[in-house]
């Protein structure tokens, strides 16, 4: 299968940047749809090949337009909270996009999709309203009928130096003085390096054995949310005292935060971390990919290493 210019869904975020840069060292052209070209606009404008386009992806005409010249797609867009709490804005941003994309891939004749998903994705199993849709847009897209190859991609918390999950615990422990209240503390995680992530996307990319695969991607290691708290505030010399809640006062703090703008915590993420987010297979294997552990990174950002400077040395060191 010839791939030469790829339509990319959620290329200004954290996991596209670091994506679209990869894909751009190897010769690929970029078409990145974002409903707002100016976000973000000046980290990924100068990379060559690669047309920023601003587009409404939920408009099925705008989208079958803009892929018109694309032989293949990478959708990475999805959310952890919705405006409401009734599931329709996880519906709208998995499943309905999902059922949009196949048919954009149809009229335009792309036969390659790789699919952004989660660990415990699972349309009926699924404890939460994330990973139900999540595994409801899986469903949809590998069993489609336009003979469209998808591959799907499981991680588990995915970290890096824009991440949304250190950051967010070590800018919630800045402010919180003397005592942190953790809900779900027992919960574990195997965090996946963002560029071990993208280094998977890439290979998997014109891997025909890759085709109908739903790669589950891991860390090197299993941690509870509170070691990973824990771990944090250490590094950013945070001296605070974490309690742990049990599960009705957790399920409190998720009720509360509901109700907070910003959403650090909600019902539909206690619901999420009901299930451990880990690998019962490490997939990065498939292609001889080491597995970066948090301690060798992490404290590079959060102490305020420069993301360049790290994207830079960890290529230089792995070879990549």
């Amino acid at each position: 299968m010839l791939i030469k210019r790829i339509g990319i869904l959620g290329g200004t975020g954290f996991v596209g940047q670091s994506l679209c840069n990869r894909l751009s060292e190897q010769g690929y052209q970029l078409k990145v749809l974002t409903r707002s070209r100016e976000y973000k606009r000046d980290n990924l404008i100068l990379l060559p090949g690669l047309d920023l386009v601003q587009a409404d992806v939920h408009d099925p005409a705008q989208l079958t337009r803009h892929l018109a010249d694309c032989d293949a797609v990478i959708n990475l867009i999805g959310i952890l909270n919705e405006k409401g709490s009734n599931g329709k804005g996880f519906k709208k941003a998995h499943v309905e996009l999902a059922e949009k994309l196949i048919m954009a891939c149809s009229e335009n004749n792309i036969h390659r999709l790789l699919q952004m998903s989660a660990l415990n994705a699972d349309a009926v199993n699924g404890k939460s309203h994330y990973l139900r849709t999540k595994g409801e847009a899986e469903d949809l897209l590998h069993g489609n009928k336009e003979n469209i190859h998808v591959t799907s991609f499981r991680p588990s918390i995915i970290f890096g130096s824009a991440d949304s999950f250190f950051n967010r615990f070590a800018k919630l422990l800045k402010m919180t003085p003397v005592f942190f209240p953790l809900a779900c503390h027992s919960s574990k995680f195997a965090p996946v390096y963002v560029l071990d992530l993208v280094e998977m996307m890439v290979r998997s990319l014109k891997d025909p054995e890759s085709y109908g695969q739903k790669f589950q991607l891991c860390g090197p290691r299993t941690y509870t949310l509170k070691e990973l708290v824990s771990f944090t505030a250490k590094t950013i010399g945070a001296n605070r005292k974490i309690i742990p809640l049990n599960d009705i006062l957790s399920r409190i703090q998720a009720a509360i935060f509901d109700f907070v703008p910003s959403k650090p915590f909600s019902t539909d993420n206690y619901l999420s971390a009901k299930t451990d987010s880990v690998c019962t297979c490490n997939d990065l294997m498939h292609y001889g990919i080491e597995p970066m552990a948090i301690e060798s990174i992490v404290p590079q950002y959060l102490t305020n290493h420069s993301y360049r400077s790290s994207y830079t040395e960890f290529r230089t060191t792995s070879h990549r």
